[in-house]
């Protein structure tokens, strides 16, 4: 009689990401950067055939809800610390800065550990230094303002090097699917957060380029954002998207959207843009561009230097070039 072979068993991870601070920055926050827990989704790929869970703020919990590559998302909270350390993970993957997260992550039962940690107190068997992923370059780019400035890789090919992994244009992985259809030609998603108000094109821009675009396209204003499901519902239901660097733009990249994405304080190049469409930067001799910061002092912000008529311009190139859905 041949003996039943042995169940392989499935290796578990657990991932840290609840946006509190985001991956290339060297800020902590207590608000949630909901696009850097969006963009975080893409290492998912690395892990199919694991047990993922993932730690995140609750105000992000919708971004990874009804993903098939998660196997239960924890929302962070006294009780839930006291439920993860009754685990046993393979792996614990931490890409939060704030020193009690970093504790909790090295606290944990796990044979490995990769991520942002504490130095001292604890020899840690994972990459830790001083609450700095132990890979030399995102180590630089948390750091060093200057070297951020100057980064020409995107936000997937860094991780997914600190994660000892090699990025091959994996994409997003949004877990809700979109129940809307197609309504609008051009979607406006022009707000920011209000910590990141120098990212914003000014108001009367937006209602410059609506007037060049109504004889020739419908136009919809942002939508759902007091509900993330029936936001991605609105940005599905539009065939374009004009969008700063905001959360906006990550849904869009995660649907396969076509988006025309302007830049101004932030750098284009962390986001890799999945052939979607273009990024418009400003023209101007400001020396500063991209600053990184959240505000501006200037009497003229960057994004003042992005003017309607080159939005216009990208996106009756964009209608000409490209099919924007099936019902085109």
């Amino acid at each position: 009689m041949v003996p039943a072979r042995k169940q392989k068993r499935v290796k578990k991870v657990l991932i840290i990401k609840m946006g509190y601070s985001e991956t290339l920055d060297q800020a902590l926050s207590i608000t949630t950067s909901l696009g850097d827990v969006l963009r975080t989704t893409f290492i998912l790929n690395y892990y199919k055939d694991w047990e993922v869970d993932w730690l995140v703020d609750g105000r992000a919990q919708q971004l990874l809800e009804y993903n098939k590559y998660i196997r239960r998302i924890f929302i962070y909270n006294p009780s839930i610390i006291n439920e993860l350390k009754k685990e046993y993970y393979d792996l614990v993957i931490n890409l939060e800065k704030i020193p009690e997260v970093c504790f909790l992550a090295g606290s944990l039962n796990a044979k490995k550990r990769l991520g942002f940690g504490l130095k001292g107190g604890r020899a840690y068997p994972g990459n830790y230094l001083d609450n700095i992923v132990g890979d030399s370059n995102l180590i630089g780019i948390c750091r060093e303002h200057s070297k951020k400035k100057l980064n020409q890789n995107c936000f997937q090919e860094i991780l997914a090097t600190a994660l000892k992994k090699t990025w091959r244009q994996e994409r997003y992985i949004l877990g809700y699917q979109p129940k809307s259809k197609i309504q609008y030609d051009i979607g406006f998603n022009w707000t920011t957060s209000n910590k990141w108000t120098n990212k914003a094109w000014p108001e009367a821009y937006w209602q410059k380029l609506e007037a060049l675009l109504k004889d020739k396209y419908t136009v919809s204003w942002q939508k759902g954002l007091s509900n993330i499901f029936n936001y991605i519902d609105w940005i599905n239901s539009c065939r374009l998207v004009v969008t700063a660097d905001t959360l906006g733009l990550h849904i869009c990249l995660a649907l396969g959207k076509r988006v025309v994405a302007l830049f101004g304080p932030t750098s284009h190049r962390e986001i890799y843009a999945y052939g979607c469409g273009p990024y418009i930067l400003p023209v101007s001799d400001y020396k500063c561009i991209p600053c990184l910061k959240p505000t501006c002092s200037k009497k003229k912000k960057c994004m003042e230097y992005i003017l309607p008529e080159k939005v216009k311009e990208e996106i009756e190139n964009e209608f000409k070039n490209h099919r924007h859905s099936k019902e085109l």
